[in-house]
């Protein structure tokens, strides 16, 4: 704490209460006063256990996780977007056909192993416990298959333009031809 005495050619001699002089000027003032108005205006971003509420009647449940293979580029569609969870599953031996989406889908493989052919005949092996992104659009026709023994069990969260069908058929490709 501070206490002050008088002026002292236009500067004010302050003294705290321990008895050492100190002097300060208009623009020491002005500085503290921003330094200290700063701190204040700072503290409103803190968060405070005192002003945090606890839940209640609330629980979670974690239904599949997967981990992409690089960065995720997630696009939503221009306009209303309808947002859909989904379960699939593929049992051995089947597929889902040829097929595309007009919006993105972001999937996670719970379990099983799911083989994708897409448009370009490539073909992309995704075992339980990872996550890719389906792009949107004509130019990405892509089937998927189960080659394994056990069911493929897919989360998928489709990203589709307001009342979009969840996919649309598509001629299959004929990858042989390209070789």
């Amino acid at each position: 704490m501070r206490v002050r005495f008088g002026r002292r050619q236009g500067q004010h001699e302050q003294q705290d209460l321990q008895g050492a002089p100190e002097q300060q000027g208009p623009q020491g003032r002005v500085g503290k006063a921003l330094v200290i108005g700063g701190c204040v205006a700072a503290l409103g971003f803190v968060p405070s256990a005192a002003l945090a509420t606890p839940g209640s009647g609330v629980s979670g449940t974690v239904v599949a996780k997967g981990t992409s293979a690089g960065k995720l580029k997630v696009k939503t569609p221009k306009g209303r977007t309808d947002v859909t969870f989904r379960t699939i599953t593929v049992e051995p031996g089947g597929s889902t056909g040829w097929h595309t989406h007009s919006g993105q889908l972001i999937a996670v493989v719970k379990s099983g192993t799911l083989t994708r052919t897409l448009d370009d005949c490539s073909v992309e092996v995704t075992p339980a416990g990872t996550s890719f992104i389906e792009p949107s659009g004509s130019k990405h026709r892509h089937i998927g298959r189960n080659l394994g023994t056990e069911p493929v069990v897919l989360w998928v969260t489709y990203l589709l333009p307001e009342g979009s069908a969840l996919s649309d058929d598509a001629e299959a490709v004929d990858c042989g031809a390209r070789k």
